[in-house]
């Protein structure tokens, strides 16, 4: 018996308000959950890409640092850039000198032969982005050095070059110091060097994921990060200008 109640009984809950409280309860856990798992989700999402756009920040400041302090090569063409592809992708290659280098053994100088290109690993099929330097004056100055490894999960890698005019998609004559005649008047991207070039560089919009699983599942564009960087002109900032979705058109030409 329950004191202080008349006739000494207990007061419990009716079935009525057991239903009630397990409904309420249950959606309250349901909601817990759905929000948790929204959050799971989302960090999964975005982790990969926040990477992705570090990755794409670190690797056009160092193009474009080596771009600015761009000279010419010692033999051939002075500026040498490519349209290539690799599949469905584009692939273009870049190669030049640069004083943009810390000179890191005896003998060494400031001056850097370099290339930019693209190579597919047979095994996975995925992109990556190297760049080889050879600080050493080579006979070709389109091989030796050492290569290093800028980024991977690259979808595509664009170079566009700039005269003060127009915008061209390539730069250079790979036939320049062969022996073979040459155009009486060369047209104005077979010469010298480029006032600017713009670099397009594409990533997988799913890094980590392997690339025939994200092809089959996922169709979603790739992350396009695009940056103008000015020959022999210091730059003020970063300059990089990021886009996610289908490749834009075209930028506005830098100004004098």
């Amino acid at each position: 018996m329950t004191p202080g109640l008349p006739g000494g009984r207990g007061r419990g809950f009716t079935l009525i308000e057991m239903v009630i409280s397990t409904a309420l309860m249950a959606l309250v856990l349901g909601g817990a959950y759905a929000c948790l798992r929204a959050g799971l989700a989302g960090q999964r999402l975005v982790e990969p890409r926040t990477d992705v756009f570090q990755t794409a920040r670190v690797v056009l400041d160092r193009l474009s640092a080596d771009l600015r302090c761009a000279c010419p090569l010692p033999q051939g063409a002075p500026f040498l850039g490519e349209q290539r592809r690799i599949g469905d992708a584009s692939a273009d290659n870049l190669d030049f000198a640069t004083h943009n280098y810390t000179p890191t053994r005896p003998a060494e100088g400031d001056f850097c032969e370099q290339s930019v290109f693209l190579e597919q690993d047979p095994q996975t099929g995925r992109l990556t982005l190297w760049r080889r330097r050879n600080p050493a004056i080579a006979f070709d100055p389109l091989s030796g050095g050492r290569r290093e490894e800028l980024a991977t999960g690259i979808a595509g890698l664009k170079l566009e070059y700039y005269d003060g005019l127009k915008w061209y998609d390539s730069w250079g004559d790979p036939e320049a110091g062969t022996g073979k005649p040459q155009p009486s008047v060369p047209r104005p991207n077979l010469v010298g060097l480029p006032d600017a070039v713009r670099i397009t560089l594409l990533f997988d919009s799913q890094p980590r994921a392997r690339r025939a699983e994200t092809a089959a599942a996922n169709a979603e564009p790739p992350l396009v990060f695009q940056t103008i960087a000015r020959i022999g002109v210091p730059s003020s900032g970063s300059g990089t200008s990021t886009a996610s979705g289908p490749e834009s058109g075209p930028a506005t030409p830098p100004t004098p």
